[in-house]
């Protein structure tokens, strides 16, 4: 990594230095980039924007994840070509880490700041991360400096939160350094492809010369393009919006999946038909809706605004409610078959939020497994992503297991890869106890099955 401490390098915010050589000065490595949080989504864009331009610190308060990362290692799993990043950028120099943000401060001229915004038990956006990075990022603020804000957070939080705070402990102004807000869009086991350009950069500066260096560092790293929009907080409203998009049509589906059995049809099969109408799509109903984003993303605008929000906060309430459905639909599909959910055995399929990840924040399969097990039955899990499955009220077992137990039911929640080629034949000759089976998600659909199976959104297949 090129040395920069003590040097004076070349700056992005100085519309007079000329973009050609600014645009130079970054792809060369002239310019020191720290990237403030080394997590999921962090260490994939430390890495590309090492590989881009060749000079960047990495900061993570975790002193694993530094070690892990200045030996050349990846703590990030299941992200297809991240190991082979970081290994090549580490051993070209281009990326180091340490746990002392302040010292990649005082180092970069341009400082990314990706860390998590997380939710309270009372359901408010909680920045006190964000607040402790920009703190530290203050320390090191020089005039010419660009701050370029990845993380997820309520809109206004720029504004009227990180910019006062840069000024306050910089004791520089507006106009000496930039603050852009430039929303990650990336997903878990597609972050290099997301990052690199599966969907176009959004950018927007607390003034136009922010605006115009934060295009110029994304038009490098992003092979989409950037699309800039008026200010910050409007930047911020994208990335929040595009989430509760997601979480009020999901509700709409779950809602309608509730209507298959009085309505007698497949909702599903209904839904999937309206969806070919150009200005129709619905999304898919399941058990629940999990992951660090749109469990989250409606409480940046539920709770620190005045403005009321019906639609919002019923969606929510909706989605948080179908982990207790599928439990219903367990009990009800037990006692069509003359048993009673106390006492029964019942396995979990799936535990992460989505397929392929190792991610667990806000899965169904939680708040399911607490439900069985708070109903009396004896509750096993499996998911071939965990090592690990403390925070569920359960007990793991591998998918082989499951012709060990007796389970009574099943409950089918994250649909794996490696749960498709399970043979049903074995825990239906094996294991006569086996009554009933709730697929979450619809992925059964081929599957010959002996037991009572309840799809959700589209009822019982007899």
């Amino acid at each position: 990594m090129t040395e920069s401490i003590g040097e004076t390098v070349p700056s992005l915010y100085n519309v007079s230095a000329g973009t050609v050589a600014q645009r130079d000065a970054f792809v060369n490595g002239d310019i020191p980039v720290a990237v403030y949080g080394l997590g999921k989504m962090g260490l994939p864009l430390a890495s590309v924007f090492a590989d881009v331009a060749g000079n960047v610190i990495g900061a993570d308060i975790d002193p694993d994840v530094v070690e892990t990362v200045n030996d050349g290692g990846c703590h990030v799993k299941r992200e297809p070509g991240l190991e082979e990043l970081v290994a090549d950028v580490v051993d070209d120099g281009a990326l180091g880490a340490t746990t002392d943000p302040r010292e990649a401060a005082s180092q970069a001229s341009v400082h990314v700041v990706i860390v998590p915004t997380p939710i309270t038990d009372a359901k408010e956006p909680d920045l006190a991360i964000l607040d402790a990075v920009v703190e530290d990022v203050g320390h090191g603020l020089e005039k010419g400096d660009l701050v370029l804000i990845e993380c997820t957070v309520p809109p206004q939080t720029t504004e009227q939160r990180v910019l006062p705070r840069l000024e306050e402990v910089s004791g520089l102004e507006i106009g000496e350094f930039g603050v852009a807000f430039c929303p990650e869009r990336t997903s878990s086991g597609r972050a290099l492809e997301d990052i690199r350009g599966a969907y176009p950069k959004v950018v927007g500066g607390v003034d136009e010369e922010s605006t115009r260096a934060a295009k110029l560092v994304y038009e490098e790293i992003n092979s989409e393009g950037v699309l800039t929009v008026s200010d910050t907080t409007t930047a911020e409203s994208v990335k929040v919006f595009e989430g509760l998009y997601r979480d009020v049509n999901i509700a709409l589906a779950n809602e309608l999946a509730r209507f298959t059995d009085e309505l007698g049809i497949d909702v599903n099969e209904a839904i999937d038909t309206a969806n070919t109408q150009p200005f129709c799509d619905i999304h898919d109903p399941g058990p629940g809706v999990g992951g660090h984003c749109i469990p989250y993303y409606p409480y940046f605008l539920i709770d620190p605004f005045e403005t009321e929000s019906p639609l919002l906060e019923t969606a929510r309430r909706v989605n948080d409610s179908m982990p207790y459905f599928t439990v219903e639909k367990v009990r009800e599909g037990l006692k069509r078959e003359g048993k009673s959910i106390e006492g029964a055995t019942v396995v979990i399929l799936g535990l992460t939020y989505r397929p392929g990840v190792e991610e667990i924040r806000a899965s169904p399969s939680i708040r399911i497994a607490s439900e069985l097990s708070e109903a009396g039955t004896d509750v096993y899990g499996v998911d071939p992503m965990l090592d690990s499955v403390e925070e569920f009220d359960l007990r793991q077992i591998d998918l082989e297991g499951i012709t060990e137990v007796g389970a009574d039911a099943v409950v089918l929640v994250t649909p794996h890869e490696e749960f498709d080629g399970f043979n049903w034949d074995d825990i239906q000759s094996l294991d006569n106890d086996l009554s009933v089976v709730i697929d979450g998600r619809g992925t059964l659909e081929d599957s010959d099955l002996e037991s009572v199976r309840y799809t959700i959104g589209s009822g019982y297949d007899r």
